[in-house]
């Protein structure tokens, strides 16, 4: 699973999510990508799920690029505990996602495949996401 190796301060509060991508909005390596559509949190299990159930299709022809990486710590209380005693231990991390954020790039293989593989990984996201291709100049 992703995780940073280090991080400053263990815990960090929610922040709030709005607006668009300013950066990472555009295909860059490969020439194919997963945009997402609406903001939220993706967790490191489901990246790691999406990047498996792509590179398991494709049958690890051509490459995949994973464009975020869950920075953020979440928390969680344990069940039947009151409401005393400080914030709960980080459960795991997550992404912070906004519209128009690219999240997985493929290259290497022809559009049909890359249209179904990306597919196949955006079932294992929790947001709605859209397939795009390189903008050619």
């Amino acid at each position: 699973m992703l995780e940073p190796r280090k991080r400053k301060y263990r815990k960090e509060f929610r922040g709030k999510m709005g607006g668009v991508a300013s950066s990472n909005n555009e295909v860059v390596f490969g020439e194919y990508g997963l945009k997402a559509m609406e903001n939220g949190w993706i967790n490191a299990r489901e990246i790691e799920a999406a990047r498996r159930a792509i590179t398991n299709f494709t049958k690890r022809k051509g490459k995949v690029w994973i464009k975020i990486f869950p920075h953020k710590p979440y928390t969680q209380k344990s069940t039947n505990s009151k409401m005393i005693g400080g914030k709960g231990a980080v459960e795991g991390y997550v992404a912070v996602v906004v519209p128009g954020t690219i999240l997985f790039e493929i290259g290497g293989v022809d559009e049909k495949v890359a249209r179904e593989a990306l597919e196949v990984g955006a079932q294992k996201l929790s947001m709605k996401v859209k397939f795009v291709q390189k903008r050619l100049i």
